[in-house]
């Protein structure tokens, strides 16, 4: 191989967003010998699930707008200029009137999405670089060559072809454990075509996130419509006579809803420097507090945006913060709170002025990403317990027309919430649907639902549902792991947690889900050696150091941490 004339070789593996960000840094870099293949299994780029008809119908919307949005090639305002008059038209887009702080519809914007790989192609071209485009292709396999240098990715029905990077951009995975053999039970309401179902009967929904009010979406508008009143109400009338949706969550409170951000970015450029994160585990016997990073990338972004509210919370430990936080919610019936907030949110729009407290708390939810891998196990517990449950509920953001629709369809009868406490079961039942088990007032209660729909969201799958069993069968990934604090805390939480692990010189470790990665997404060994020839940027077996993957803000972070690594 001529060295001087070779191209350098990368495969993205999934081209949907995070393969279209990670295209983006490829092709703007001062490099320009790349050739670059994208293995698609879709017959199209860039919109993945969210944004196609595997994850949306035409009444699904997004939860950001355009100015919340990093440029890829073009912001869709510019992009709505030059697209086909067919997609404007087919999606009621006026591009003279085109307003950049408005939700959109999820599948146009999955054509903006698919638009602006082809303009970056384009670009690519230009500079030379080389793109080759699989599309169709199911990606059976990758395959470390540590000797040779090389990362081989095998495609069903073809020869592998070999590569010097690969990475992984595969997005969201809906596991199938019970649809399909039970009937009437629904593993997630993905895609939601299989949702449009006229039902006459009440139907059970685990959830109350953006999943849950995505098949609530699609459900409604089978079984009655909406409608603008005269006086400026929104009502629904029931078509299906018996038709009713209960949704279930822990605390029984609906999610938060959009409002106007201060800093449409998340602010950042405001949290705390990998400088001041490395000094902070060097000075804490390598493990970096959580509570450091509650109090440098929360508590103190309030002493100039809002005293007021700082002179409250600054002598708050973040298990106080939480509780008052969660406490005023919980006081109120669900749909008032909802209703309240939603008004309070209409208000921040009209005059653009932020909920600061809510806005932080999604700038602290997504700073959480770097520095996860380095808390301790104790800590990490303690996000999960004790944050992460309020920070799904403040930063949901649910578009106002969801809200509209929400409390319409709760006015009319149809909807309600239930909350189920943390030891809340589901039985799939044979016959159909399922049987949901939980407590109120510690009474033990079973409700049986004809239909019933998982909608948590996507989980955080384990190391072994990566589909590449080479990576696992020749030890090239580990299962991600952190380190207890406390001997004494690991060996007692090891008595009834069978996550938890001892090591021969008596130190424990709690397995958090998927694979170990470092800051670059380099996948990592049992060694800790990390592989500078494959990285993982496929969000749902990155869980455990990566406990907020904020979409379209993940996808822009992590191909930064990528290219920064590749380009070395």
């Amino acid at each position: 191989m001529n060295t001087k004339t070779a191209k350098h070789k990368i495969a993205i593996i999934g081209g949907g967003p995070s393969g279209l960000f990670m295209y983006k840094r490829l092709t703007e870099s001062e490099t320009t010998d790349l050739e670059i293949d994208i293995f698609e299994r879709k017959d199209y780029l860039g919109a993945g699930m969210p944004y196609s008809a595997e994850g949306a119908n035409v009444e699904h919307i997004t939860n950001v707008s355009d100015n919340e949005i990093p440029v890829i090639y073009n912001s869709i305002e510019d992009w709505v200029k030059i697209a086909p008059k067919s997609i404007l038209k087919k999606f009621d887009i006026n591009e003279a009137k085109f307003n950049e702080y408005k939700v959109l519809p999820r599948l146009f914007f999955g054509a903006y999405l698919s638009a602006q790989f082809n303009l970056l192609k384009d670009a690519a071209a230009k500079k030379g670089i080389k793109t080759n485009v699989h599309l169709n292709c199911i990606v059976e396999d990758v395959i470390d060559f540590p000797d040779e240098d090389k990362v081989a990715v095998s495609v069903k029905n073809h020869d592998q072809a070999y590569f010097d990077q690969a990475i992984i951009c595969i997005g969201h995975n809906w596991p199938k454990r019970y649809e399909g053999s039970i009937p009437n039970y629904f593993d997630s309401p993905y895609p939601p075509k299989k949702l449009k179902l006229k039902i006459n009967h009440t139907v059970g929904i685990m959830g109350s996130s953006l999943t849950a009010i995505d098949a609530l979406r699609t459900l409604a508008r089978q079984n009655g419509k909406f409608e603008d009143n005269e006086d400026g109400t929104y009502s629904y009338q029931l078509e299906s006579k018996g038709f009713k949706i209960v949704m279930h969550s822990r605390s029984g409170l609906l999610p938060a809803i959009r409002f106007h951000l201060e800093d449409s970015h998340l602010g950042k450029e405001e949290t705390l420097t990998k400088a001041e994160i490395h000094k902070s585990i060097a000075d804490n016997n390598g493990f970096l507090p959580l509570d450091v990073v509650f109090e440098k990338n929360f508590k103190e972004m309030f002493i100039k945006k809002d005293p007021a509210f700082y002179k409250k919370i600054k002598d708050m430990k973040l298990e106080e913060f939480v509780e008052a936080m969660m406490g005023y919610r919980e006081k109120m019936e669900p749909f008032d709170l909802f209703k309240k907030e939603y008004e309070e949110a209409e208000k921040s729009i009209e005059k653009r002025k932020s909920i600061y407290w809510k806005e932080a708390l999604a700038v602290l939810s997504f700073a959480m990403n770097y520095p996860a891998k380095y808390l301790s196990a104790e800590d990490m517990q303690r996000l999960q317990k004790v944050l992460m449950p309020l920070i799904s509920i403040v930063i949901a953001f649910v578009p106002q027309s969801s809200c509209r629709e929400l409390l319409a369809l709760h006015e009319a009868g149809v909807l309600r919430i239930v909350a189920v406490g943390d030891d809340a079961g589901i039985e799939p039942l044979k016959t159909g649907g399922a049987n949901y088990h939980y407590k109120i007032n510690g009474k033990k209660t079973t409700t049986h639902f004809d239909t019933f729909i998982d909608c948590i969201g996507q989980p955080h799958l384990s190391f072994n549902d990566l589909p590449f069993k080479s990576l696992i069968h020749h030890k090239t990934l580990s299962p991600a792991r952190l380190k207890f604090k406390s001997a004494e805390k690991g060996k007692a939480a090891m008595k009834n947690n069978d996550l938890v692990t001892r090591n021969d010189d008596d130190t424990y470790y709690l397995t958090v889900p998927g694979i170990t990665i470092n800051d670059h997404f380099q996948v990592v060994d049992k060694n800790g050696i990390a592989n500078k020839r494959i990285y993982m940027m496929a969000v749902p077996y990155i869980g455990g150091y990566n406990p907020d993957y904020s979409g379209i803000d993940f996808c822009e972070a992590a191909s930064e941490a990528v290219i920064n690594s590749i380009l070395i």
